[in-house]
């Protein structure tokens, strides 16, 4: 979130530089306008994506619980044995689309993904998702772009401010 803010503040200042070149050289935003400027484009982002991802639930006949975070998952299949918890290694098949259903990632050409749980190095909301799953659990979890790569996509496949749908089964919990 910080770095949405921040990338939106260079771009905010921009702006306004350019319109007081072009208007009034003498006229200049203060912090606590840009502040709240940027408190209303990241709410009302986020209002829009929260829409669009309603719409998909409701397209794809999904009951999915949503966190305070913004995840949204519905669990598959329980799974057996424990939660997954902070510090474990987990390996997971999955397959990644966007919400137009278009596959850009899965684990059968890239294979399984496995990651240590809670430190990082995958998407927040994939790290959120896993606690609540257990081995051989399978899931569709929907990452809103800030719980995802944000504003700036992966450079790849993923576009800028990409929500990502997420079909996952844990295989192994180390």
């Amino acid at each position: 979130m910080t770095k949405i803010l921040n990338i939106l503040s260079i771009f905010v200042l921009m702006l306004s530089c350019a319109n007081n070149n072009s208007q009034n050289n003498n006229q200049v935003i203060d912090k606590k306008q840009l502040n709240d400027l940027l408190i209303e484009k990241n709410i009302d982002m986020l209002s829009h994506e929260s829409q669009l991802i309603d719409e998909y639930v409701m397209h794809n006949n999904l009951d999915v619980i949503k966190t305070g975070t913004g995840l949204r998952y519905q669990i598959l299949h329980d799974g057996v044995g424990e939660f997954v918890k902070k510090g474990d290694v987990v390996t997971i098949e999955y397959e990644i689309r966007l919400l137009n259903d278009e596959i850009i990632y899965s684990s059968e050409k890239e294979g399984n993904k496995t990651f240590v749980v809670g430190r990082g190095g995958v998407e927040s909301g994939l790290e959120e998702a896993v606690l609540k799953l257990k081995r051989f659990s399978e899931a569709i979890l929907i990452l809103p772009s800030h719980l995802a790569y944000g504003i700036i996509g992966d450079g790849n496949k993923i576009p800028h401010r990409s929500v990502l749908v997420y079909r996952i089964k844990i295989i192994d919990i180390k």
